[in-house]
């Protein structure tokens, strides 16, 4: 079924994409582009050199000694994928972005988060790698020979709205990567989110509102004077960019705020945010 809304919020590859399927008699132009597939699911569309490429178990693959499923286990274990993802990487953004990578969704809960990184802290790297692929969850949704994909949108794939809000701060548009395609980088960029359950506004992706990061320490900061108990109250998420110039080459500095602004100063405060050259990237109502 397609989701109405993917072109909107930026999932309509993953939407309109066919699940993609290793079966007998594939040409071998049909095997690459599975190989092509696998990487940028794993890999989460990071660019990948010649160099960089996992030759033997792509020759195991395309002799069909190997499933989709231990493809998916060789690359997600390969020195390649420990140096993106695990090294110098957030031990929490490492789980969030093997949630994403192996089973296509954001993490349920803290629960889901601390139960990987337990056994990460306890039996290291490919223990909690194995813990994705070896799961009933895995197995039941993409079986030996299905190429995982982004599926945190569907319904099928999450339990709850927060799940869903937070599947669109992992995926900034079908073709976006991990990490260059995100501000968080290589900082967790849900572990606040989900210890306190806070769903988030799903920012229509290419706008520029689509840049907004949630600040990891920021207070929200109230506008204006608030009156009664019961006035309505908005919640505006706003991000910003100052250049500057050093050396002769412009640097940029991200600003990203949250204001709560009671609805009789919404218009006041929209305006200051656009005349101090901030981009409105959600409003909702607290």
């Amino acid at each position: 079924m397609t989701f109405a809304s993917a072109s909107r919020l930026g999932v309509s590859l993953f939407d309109e994409t066919p699940p993609q399927e290793r079966v007998l008699g594939q040409s071998s132009e049909e095997i690459e582009s599975l190989i092509r597939a696998v990487y940028s699911q794993v890999l989460g569309n990071a660019y990948v050199m010649e160099s960089e490429r996992l030759t033997v178990p792509e020759s195991q693959f395309k002799n069909g000694e190997l499933s989709v499923r231990e493809f998916v286990r060789a690359i997600a274990k390969s020195g390649l994928y420990r140096s993106k993802f695990f090294n110098n990487v957030a031990p929490y953004r490492t789980t969030e972005l093997n949630f994403r990578h192996l089973l296509g969704r954001p993490p349920m809960d803290y629960d889901e988060v601390r139960q990987h990184s337990d056994i990460l802290n306890a039996k290291g790297f490919e223990a909690d790698i194995d813990s994705y692929i070896d799961s009933d969850e895995y197995l039941n949704t993409f079986g030996e020979n299905f190429v995982p994909y982004i599926r945190g949108y569907k319904t099928e794939a999450i339990t709850n709205v927060m799940q869903f809000t937070h599947t669109f701060e992992l995926v900034r548009g079908s073709a976006s990567s991990s990490l260059n395609g995100n501000l968080a980088g290589n900082s967790a960029k849900l572990n606040s989110l989900i210890i306190n359950s806070t769903p988030t506004a799903v920012i229509p992706a290419g706008g520029d509102g689509g840049s907004f990061r949630t600040p990891a320490d920021a207070p929200l900061s109230r506008r204006g004077s608030f009156g009664t108990p019961t006035s309505k109250v908005y919640r505006i998420e706003v991000t910003g960019y100052r250049a500057k110039v050093f050396n002769s080459f412009p640097k940029f500095r991200r600003i990203n705020k949250v204001y709560l602004v009671p609805l009789d100063q919404l218009s006041t405060e929209y305006q200051r945010i656009h005349k101090q050259g901030g981009v409105i990237a959600s409003i909702t109502a607290v």
